[in-house]
């Protein structure tokens, strides 16, 4: 199975979602600066992947540390969490992640190594819990898909965001899998091309029957009755269901109840952030150049026009049908069913 990224020999390997699908680049390392760096990139990208990438990466620095006293392992580590939630602002499993990791470099441990172990260790759990939550979260919601199902998504919620498997199109793979007769259709979600890129060359290698629109095109496919669900993924919950995910996801989303297709998401409750405000969301602002070029091989504009690049919108609750988890699933009234799910 593809693993997005992975801990193999005291390194952090992944495979650089912006070579796809050109070239299928997988990068190591053993130095925590560079695994920043690649989620600020998006060689790694994903709110679960990065998530993972970013307690990976401190990880990285207990193997490469030489300290063997607790406290200054402890500064040395606690430096690099920081780091890390610098990395990407909106994201919230960065932030629940690290705060795991954290909470194992503040606990008392007896030797360097003890600490170094344990932080190592936290790190693996998370890799793997990543896996089989996904898995989950696609048994869930493949119920949700039946025969003859003409799904539309948004942005890549698959392998390629996630350790493996994906959330979004892990519900889609999984009913693929169970024999479910479906057709995708996936947005270019510009500017990156998330969609064009990743969801089809996913999609593609399964054997999943793929169309790729550009994202104006979501009003035209809907009117003439070729959508019958729209499954997206998501970087953020907040309670009453406000959903953050790629820009463009609260347009299909107000295009979807205009044409009665249900919306569904697709995400772990480590993505729901519980007694957070979204007012205090913030929205990513990224390189101007993004949209000024394709991929920055080749300007489109005038080089030096004014841009808003904002990398998510936020959907309100009112506009999502339910919301799919690896605990089940969140129907409305959202608030209270996303609660019953924590508890």
């Amino acid at each position: 199975m593809l693993k997005s990224v992975e801990w193999v020999g005291g390194r952090v390997r992944w495979i650089n979602t912006l070579k796809i699908p050109w070239e299928e680049e997988y990068v190591e390392t053993e130095d925590p600066e560079r695994v920043a760096v690649a989620i600020e990139r998006m060689e790694i990208r994903g709110a679960p992947a990065i998530g993972v990438a970013a307690a990976l990466g401190v990880a990285l620095a207990a193997v490469k540390s030489r300290s063997e006293d607790v406290e200054k392992l402890r500064l040395d580590l606690l430096k690099v969490v920081e780091r890390m939630r610098r990395t990407r602002p909106t994201a919230v499993n960065i932030f629940w992640a690290l705060k795991r990791v954290e909470s194992v470099v503040k606990a008392d441990h007896s030797s360097a190594s003890e600490l170094r172990e344990a932080v190592i260790r936290e790190a693996l759990r998370m890799h793997e819990e990543d896996v089989e939550v996904n898995r989950r979260i696609g048994e869930v919601g493949a119920k949700l898909i039946e025969d003859g199902d003409r799904v539309l998504t948004h942005c890549n919620a698959g392998t390629l965001a996630t350790v493996a498997y994906g959330t979004a199109l892990g519900v889609i793979r999984a009913a693929w899998q169970a024999g479910r007769k479906i057709e995708v259709i996936t947005t270019e979600t510009r500017p990156m091309l998330q969609g064009a890129r990743l969801n089809v060359w996913e999609l593609m290698k399964e054997g999943i029957p793929v169309k790729l629109i550009t994202d104006s095109m979501v009003g035209y496919v809907m009117s003439k009755g070729m959508v019958s669900k729209v499954i997206v993924g998501a970087d953020r919950i907040v309670p009453p269901g406000y959903v953050i995910n790629k820009i463009g996801t609260y347009t299909i989303a107000v295009l979807a109840d205009r044409h009665r297709v249900p919306f569904y998401v697709a995400a772990p409750t480590s993505t729901i952030e519980f007694g957070g405000s979204i007012e205090r969301v913030v929205i990513e602002e990224r390189n101007p150049d993004e949209v000024r070029t394709v991929l920055s091989k080749l300007y489109i504009t005038v080089p030096t026009v004014e841009v808003l690049n904002p990398a998510f919108d936020i959907t309100p609750p009112e506009l999502v049908t339910a919301i799919i988890t690896e605990k089940g699933i969140a129907e409305k009234p959202l608030e209270s069913s996303l609660w019953r799910l924590k508890d």
